[in-house]
C-alpha cells in the first residue's frame, strides 16, 4: 500500500518565514509547533505505510493457508469417495485410507489455525494503520490551521492547531500501544 501523503513542507516553510520577520513572540511557538508536527507526521506516515503493507502480506499469506487447505479437503474427499466405491462394491478398505483421512483431519486443523492467525494478524495491523492515519492527518491539520494563525494574525488559531496536534500525538501513542 503507498504511504499518505504529508503535503505540508511549504506551509512550514512559510511559516518559518513569518516567524523570522514577525515582532509577535507567539509566531516563533507557531514555527517550532509546526516543526514538531511534521516530524510527528513524517514518522507517523511512515509507520502507517509500513503497518499497511505488513497487512496485505499476511492477508495474502492467510489466503495462501485457505487454498492450501482447500486442497486438503479436496484430497481427503477423493479418499473418501475411494472408500465409498469400495465398500459399494463390499471390497475391504485399506488402512492406508483410513490413516490418510485421519491424517489430513489434522493437516487441515494445523492449517485452518494457521490461516486465522493470519488473519487476526492482518486486521490488527490495518487497525494500527488506520490510528496512524488518522494521526497523519491531524497533523497536517493542526499545521495547516497554525499557518492560517500567522496568516490572519490570531493566536487563538494557533491553539487550535495544538489542541489538533495534540489529539494528533494521542491516535499515534494508541498505535504505538496496540503495535506491542
Amino acid at each position: 500500500m503507498e504511504e499518505p501523503e504529508v503535503p505540508t513542507e511549504h506551509l512550514h516553510e512559510h511559516i518559518h518565514h513569518r516567524a523570522e520577520s514577525s515582532s509577535e513572540r507567539w509566531v516563533l511557538g507557531v514555527a517550532l509547533s509546526s516543526a514538531i508536527l511534521a516530524a510527528f507526521a513524517a514518522v507517523a506516515s511512515l509507520m502507517a505505510g509500513h503497518h499497511a503493507n505488513e497487512a496485505m502480506i499476511a492477508q495474502i499469506e492467510s489466503s495462501d493457508q485457505w487454498s492450501y487447505y482447500q486442497s486438503k479437503s479436496i484430497k481427503e474427499d477423493q479418499v473418501f469417495g475411494k472408500i465409498d466405491v469400495l465398500s459399494a462394491l463390499e471390497k475391504p478398505v485399506p488402512e492406508t485410507d483410513k490413516s490418510k483421512i485421519a491424517q489430513y483431519e489434522r493437516e487441515k486443523e494445523d492449517i485452518r489455525k494457521n490461516a486465522e492467525r493470519l488473519e487476526n494478524a492482518s486486521k490488527h495491523l490495518l487497525h494500527i494503520h488506520e490510528r496512524l492515519a488518522v494521526s497523519v492527518t491531524l497533523f497536517q491539520i493542526a499545521i495547516a490551521v497554525g499557518a492560517i494563525s500567522v496568516l490572519i494574525k490570531r493566536k487563538t488559531f494557533w491553539w487550535a492547531s495544538l489542541v489538533a496536534g495534540v489529539i494528533g500525538i494521542w491516535f499515534f501513542t494508541l498505535a504505538l500501544v496496540s503495535s506491542h
